[in-house]
């Protein structure tokens, strides 16, 4: 039972490793803010362009770029799940269709 879970914690850390590397990216606005994380969830940047400066206030450049944040959070996540499924499924062979 030990050795499972060992090898369950080793496969988490590997999946995190992989998800570390992995990038996705939120758009709003058709591209005018662009917002990238990694599949763990953490922000990488934030790209505002300058026209964008010009055309929206305050309050329209928070509502574009929450949608970007979201965006990618969701994309993220996606990313997320699909890969701790992966891991799920070799790790128990798929338990007779259940994973």
């Amino acid at each position: 039972m030990f050795d499972k879970l060992m090898q369950a914690q080793q496969k988490a850390g590997e999946v995190k490793k992989r998800l570390d590397a992995i990038t996705v990216t939120g758009v709003a606005e058709g591209g005018k803010i662009s917002v990238t994380a990694n599949g763990n969830k953490v922000v990488q940047s934030v790209v505002i362009a300058d026209e964008l400066f010009k055309e929206a206030d305050k309050e329209q450049l928070e509502e574009l770029l929450i949608i970007a944040i979201n965006k990618a959070m969701d994309l993220a996540d996606n990313v997320s799940q699909s890969e701790m499924a992966a891991m799920t499924k070799e790790m128990f062979g798929g338990l007779g269709g259940l994973f």
